[in-house]
């Protein structure tokens, strides 16, 4: 694993997603391994730590997520703004070879099989709770977050730090056509 990517204590796993960024999810069963981009996930739950994300049943990945019990939410940068929606844009049932024409890289942390992409800003894999009835009827997946990881150059001490890195690393809000915002500016409140 990369240098600057080091754990996230699951107290703080929620902060990874609380700013409302587009994520690509990534998961694997049977030797498949899929990645697409979301940009309806959210935080649910602080202690366990816990995640939703929303699964359109066409997608290969669901499938992934359904079969393995597992799936991996990933905060990409604007680095890869051109990775992220072309892991959107295209389907692993159409394109087999999908993850290399999307120039996707992936990685494994230590003691899980689900893998995930490189160079994103943080990490959280996470086992499915399973909700048969929100999924069917909503498309909506719970995962409960068991590591979480983020990378230092932009993500330190529980809290992200967009202002002191550099642009490439501000995480991707996805709008619609192709368009996407880049996180803006720190604002704090005076107390």
């Amino acid at each position: 694993m990369d240098l600057h990517v080091l754990p996230v204590e699951l107290e703080k796993a929620y902060r990874l997603l609380n700013h409302g960024p587009t994520v690509l999810v990534s998961a694997t069963h049977g030797g498949v391994t899929d990645v697409m981009a979301a940009a309806w996930s959210c935080a649910l739950d602080f202690m366990p730590p816990k995640i939703t994300v929303v699964l359109d049943k066409s997608t290969s990945t669901r499938g992934l997520v359904e079969q393995s019990g597992y799936f991996a939410i990933q905060v990409p940068n604007m680095a890869q703004i051109d990775l992220t929606y072309a892991v959107g844009s295209m389907s692993l049932a159409d394109t087999p070879d999908k993850l290399a024409k999307c120039g996707v890289e992936l990685f494994h942390a230590e003691g899980h099989e689900t893998p995930l992409v490189v160079g994103c800003s943080g990490w959280l894999i996470c086992k499915l709770v399973p909700e048969p009835h929100n999924q069917q009827t909503y498309d909506l997946f719970i995962g409960e977050v068991v590591a979480a990881y983020a990378d230092t150059h932009v993500f330190r001490n529980g809290h992200w730090e967009f202002e002191s890195a550099g642009p490439d690393w501000r995480s991707l809000h996805y709008i619609a056509g192709g368009t996407f915002y880049a996180i803006g500016e720190r604002a704090v409140v005076k107390t």
